[in-house]
């Protein structure tokens, strides 16, 4: 909120104000995870807890483990970076980083948070641009965050701790297992809810779509397996069938995710871990790149450009690199991940042989066409004849 109160005195003084929260925040974190996180401890470190709501007995709950520390630094890292690359943006611009400094808070409370209400409230907060598009899901996910609360206890709580020892009847562990997973369905997104994304991506300036591909998209498949896989794992055998269909249907990021996550074993869902990162850092760093090449040449559209390799060669072999990863060449962090994913489809006891086959052939199939439309991209962009002065 000091955003509002700074001189108004052009745009500089908000930019450093910002990158200097951005990057003090990214410090500390990285200093606290460094000297005060065990990494070979599995449990719940540097926890805080403190009451929020008496009568209610909701907790403020933070805490860390293995799976949010990942997140966090590159929420961390991608923000700091998107916080440089909105440099350029002059109007509302107090208004604007004051969103992104919001949405910075929320993703970091998302991914400490260890309250189910918590986590819902974060969510919801972090979602603050697109709240249009988000809201449909978040009463999905509200209406199951009342259910398991309030069920089976004559005092509602929260905590995640004793959610996990909690069992319910079959068909209300699958309902609820069903509305979180439309929720995170809408936050991937996963087919038919990602209609909401391109348009998002086409209007947001290339800082906003760097901490959507980055982060914000991570929430989903960081709830999916936080609340679903961890609360409510009698429904996730029994849905899990349905991911890795849906993985294989969509044969883009989220498929990779939705394998690791539906193969129900450690190296499948360590696999997705490893994605999610992956990819949260890949495809940030693509829309830094793109936006700061558009930003030069004044154009947007793929059919303007073209020869730009020679007037900004450092950018072309960035670019370059980065679309090399993303097609998960050997040796790249995207080819590690989806590696460890496969191997822990095959050695899953889920599946039969024939399923399993089949699901990667499918796989196959998307390995073939993203190099297509990737490398069509970097031809029109970076080669050929300068359609542009």
């Amino acid at each position: 909120s000091l955003i509002f109160f700074l001189p108004h005195k052009g745009n500089k003084i908000v930019r450093w104000y910002t990158i200097s929260i951005c990057l003090l925040e990214f410090l500390l974190m990285t200093y606290a995870f460094c000297y005060h996180f065990q990494l070979e401890d599995p449990l719940i470190q540097l926890k805080e807890d403190s009451k929020w709501i008496d009568v209610l007995d909701f907790h403020w709950r933070l805490g860390i483990d293995g799976l949010s520390l990942g997140s966090i630094l590159l929420t961390g890292f991608i923000t700091t970076l998107a916080t440089l690359a909105a440099w350029p943006v002059t109007r509302n611009s107090r208004l604007f980083y004051f969103l992104m400094l919001a949405m910075y808070s929320g993703q970091i409370g998302l991914f400490s948070s260890r309250d189910l209400l918590l986590f819902f409230i974060m969510r919801l907060y972090s979602a603050t641009k697109f709240i249009l598009y988000t809201a449909g899901g978040s009463i999905f996910f509200l209406i199951g965050v009342l259910g398991m609360g309030l069920y089976g206890s004559n005092e509602p709580g929260l905590d995640l701790e004793r959610l996990i020892n909690q069992s319910y009847p079959a068909t209300l562990e699958i309902l609820l297992y069903f509305g979180f997973l439309i929720a995170y369905a809408v936050k991937l997104p996963i087919i038919p809810l990602h209609t909401w994304l391109p348009d998002t991506h086409g209007e947001a300036h290339y800082s906003t779509c760097m901490l959507l591909a980055g982060i914000l998209l991570k929430m989903g498949a960081y709830g999916l397996i936080r609340i679903n896989m961890e609360l409510l794992p009698h429904a996730h055998y029994l849905f899990s069938p349905c991911l890795v269909i849906i993985g294989a249907v969509q044969i883009i990021y989220a498929a990779s995710t939705s394998l690791g996550i539906g193969s129900i074993t450690n190296i499948g869902l360590n696999g997705a871990l490893l994605q999610i990162l992956s990819h949260g850092f890949i495809g940030a760093t693509l829309f830094f790149l793109a936006g700061t090449a558009c930003d030069r040449v004044r154009l947007v559209y793929l059919e303007e450009l073209g020869g730009i390799s020679i007037p900004m060669p450092k950018i072309f072999t960035m670019f370059s690199s980065f679309s090399m990863a993303s097609l998960a060449l050997p040796g790249m962090s995207g080819f590690v991940a989806e590696l460890v994913v496969f191997f822990g489809l095959i050695t899953s006891p889920k599946f039969m042989l024939m399923p399993k086959m089949l699901i990667t052939f499918v796989m196959a199939i998307g390995m073939i066409l993203t190099p297509i439309y990737l490398l069509s991209m970097l031809r029109q962009m970076f080669y050929g004849y300068k359609l542009f002065h």
